[in-house]
């Protein structure tokens, strides 16, 4: 064994890979014989190399098409948005109210809202077996026939046990998007892309909610029960959309390799990952690497469609559903499941008029949008980790100061100001929520989730976040009418504990490709080994010519 073999074996526990540049210590000298050459940290030397190495044109047909692909799976986070934005707005309907004899908030509105996640719960085990079988498209399409038909049983009500009976069918579909979507959005997209094409599907959330508010807004002045009526027919909309679309998107490569569908998956990689060449060092590194997972997951033993085991019974597979099982209750528990019920919250601030109310939850979901499309922008720039540790806090503090507002305005209500200022930092808390989830929500499951756990994992996902809206959608408005706004000081604890979690638990999985991500779980420590960079050096024209290999770690 050479010298700078023993000092690589020795500085790294990272495995080989196919070299395609130098690997040399630190020290050398060699680093300076290139003038404007620079040294770089990254993550993955191989991934970075060949992605300075593989131009991808941002406005070619295929890269077009391809964010066509995106899209559809967008609009498939745009249906469940729409009905986070809806329930909230429709129940302080005064038609709606009097149709079915509810109030603002108690049992019945509880009962309504949480039968949606109920039925996200029981489609879980179908949603992925759908997903794993017939594909990611397939099950896109599953999703949003059964959000059409809960739609209109729900928009041709006459009474709350036919709503209810809809909103059980709507979270069913919803479950099979969820688990369809964002999987198929994360594997057809290029590496460099990655994170913002699946943060940019987690976004839907408020293209949907975003029109749903806006239509609340404007049918509230229909003096009849078409002011109801009609928000719940517009959730149609972006599911007729995906089922038109999916005739016209490619299948995910993953799949098809899955599948035994090599050569068009390696089609798809050489036109959307390579501009058209399939001997692209990128098309190349990922045809490899996905080659290899398909390869050892073939020998394993065959794993029914109704055992859940694989996602618990390894230490990898403990790491991963730890990050899912993070990201599900996070997510749903940080404070945002209050959004469901924001005119009523806006109520108890001193927003008295119903018009007022729903022109502040359109307020409320554009901010919140702002936000989320702001970290989007930088989802492949910034550490995943590192965002959820601080913005967890953030939110933490800013619920803080909302409750602690919220608590003085209760004893002065004649203060309007401190009702104000409390709205004003519910929107604070809103944006910084938004900033930190909203993109992860959709990178984190799916990064951590590797193409035999990636079905199930989704739909563990899916269950998790189906009994987490019950708790939101079933106990706020109760806990509303019994302790009103104190019940934010729940959240507040909640989100210190969360920022713990975040920092010892959470695994940093930017800037590596989804097989290399294998590596990092089956290390005995997998947030320190996530945490392991390599040292490059990139010339001045772009090209990562050499691995530098430091003598300790």
């Amino acid at each position: 064994m050479s010298k700078v073999e023993e000092v690589r074996q020795e500085a790294t526990i990272q495995p080989e890979t196919t070299a395609h540049f130098p690997i040399v210590a630190e020290g050398t000298g060699k680093t300076a014989a290139n003038e404007g050459a620079k040294q770089k940290e990254v993550y993955n030397a191989e991934l970075y190399a060949a992605i300075q190495e593989s131009y991808i044109p941002k406005w070619s047909k295929s890269s077009i098409h391809l964010y066509w692909c995106v899209f559809t799976a967008f609009c498939c986070a745009c249906a469940n948005g729409y009905d986070g934005s809806l329930i909230g707005a429709i129940t302080v309907m005064p038609h709606f109210k009097s149709t079915m004899g509810s109030q603002d908030d108690g049992w019945q509105v509880s009962v309504m809202a949480s039968l949606y996640s109920v039925g996200s719960i029981i489609a879980t085990p179908f949603a992925a077996a759908v997903s794993d079988r017939w594909g990611r498209r397939v099950g896109m399409v599953c999703g949003a026939i059964g959000i059409i038909i809960g739609s209109i049983i729900a928009a041709s009500s006459f009474g709350m046990a036919q709503v209810t009976v809809g909103r059980l069918i709507l979270g069913s579909g919803i479950q099979f998007m969820t688990v369809a979507a964002p999987a198929y959005s994360m594997e057809i997209a290029p590496p460099q892309w990655r994170g913002r094409c699946t943060g940019f599907y987690n976004c839907g959330w408020f293209g949907g909610a975003i029109p749903a508010a806006l239509v609340t807004f404007g049918t509230q002045y229909i003096d009849s029960d078409w002011s109801w009526r009609i928000p719940f027919i517009g959730q149609c909309v972006a599911c007729l959309i995906v089922i038109v679309s999916v005739f016209f998107i490619p299948e995910s490569p993953r799949f098809l390799f899955a599948k035994g569908r090599e050569q068009e998956a390696i089609d798809f990689l050489a036109k959307y990952h390579g501009n058209g060449d399939v001997q692209s060092r990128l098309v190349q590194l990922e045809v490899e690497e996905i080659r290899e997972s398909v390869r050892q997951q073939r020998e394993d033993k065959a794993i029914p469609w109704w055992d859940f085991r694989v996602l618990f019974n390894t230490h990898e597979g403990r790491w991963r559903s730890a990050q899912v099982l993070m990201m599900g209750v996070f997510g749903q528990f940080s404070g945002n499941g209050l959004g469901y019920f924001n005119a009523v919250i806006f109520k108890e601030l001193g927003v008295a008029s119903t018009a007022q109310q729903l022109g502040y939850n359109l307020l409320n979901q554009c901010l919140q949008a702002i936000g989320a499309g702001t970290a989007v922008s930088q989802t492949d720039r910034m550490p995943r980790r590192k965002v959820l540790v601080i913005g967890t806090f953030g939110c933490a503090v800013m619920l803080a100061i909302n409750g602690a507002l919220s608590h003085v305005f209760g004893n002065q209500p004649n203060n309007l100001s401190l009702g104000q200022a409390a709205l004003a930092f519910y929107f604070l808390f809103n944006i910084v929520n938004a900033f930190t989830y909203t993109p992860l929500q959709g990178v984190v499951p799916v990064e951590a989730l590797d193409n035999n756990r990636r079905a199930k994992g989704l739909a563990f996902y899916g269950f998790l976040t189906g009994c987490l809206g019950f708790i939101n959608t079933f106990c706020t408005p109760i806990a509303n009418r019994n302790i009103g706004l104190n019940y934010i000081w729940v959240f507040v604890g909640w989100d210190c504990i969360e920022t713990v979690c975040w920092y010892f638990f959470g695994v940093e999985a930017q800037g590596r490709t989804l097989e290399e991500l294998e590596w990092v779980y089956n290390q005995p420590n997998p947030v320190k080994a996530s945490q392991h960079v390599d040292k490059v050096v990139q010339q001045a024209d772009g090209t990562v010519t050499e691995k530098l290999i430091e003598h300790e770690l």
